[in-house]
């Protein structure tokens, strides 16, 4: 996998989630960190989540051996969405709040997993090394874009 390639940009944003995450927890004594870091961990899946299915899901679902995988995670994507917009409607930090923060950031993690062990490694072969890097420029040009919607939704 090459460094600009989709997949190493992919695990890229997951990290960078997975810290979010942390610094969510360090943060559960701290209600204003914590709101400002939820509000950036919900822009960024947003983003993410928008940007991977207009490139890498859009390739996949056009190949009849991966359209399974690529379906299963937009719909996983849906259930994440679902959550986010749950947890918009309920007091921030309330014990509603958490529990379903506590399920989307469960399912979430149990997406990300799933795409990185099983998802990617299928689809790696069937791409080429230049189709993987190609969806890594698309990707890396279409996520600002996406974050500029996701921040304006919030």
């Amino acid at each position: 996998m090459a460094d600009a390639g989709i997949f190493h940009r992919l695990k890229q944003d997951h990290d960078s989630h997975r810290q979010l995450f942390a610094k969510m927890a360090d943060a559960q004594d701290e209600p204003d960190r914590l709101e400002k870091l939820f509000a950036q961990f919900a822009v960024e899946v947003k983003a993410h989540a928008a940007a991977e299915e207009e490139t890498l899901y859009a390739t996949m679902l056009a190949r009849p051996d991966l359209r399974e995988d690529a379906q299963h995670s937009v719909s996983e994507h849906k259930e994440i969405e679902d959550y986010l917009e749950e947890m918009a409607e309920q007091e921030f930090n309330s014990q509603p709040w958490r529990e379903t923060f506590a399920q989307m950031k469960k399912r979430y993690l149990h997406h990300i997993e799933e795409e990185e062990e099983e998802m990617f490694p299928d689809a790696a072969k069937d791409l080429s090394a230049q189709e993987e890097e190609k969806l890594g420029r698309k990707f890396a040009e279409r996520k600002p874009a996406e974050l500029d919607r996701a921040e304006a939704e919030e």
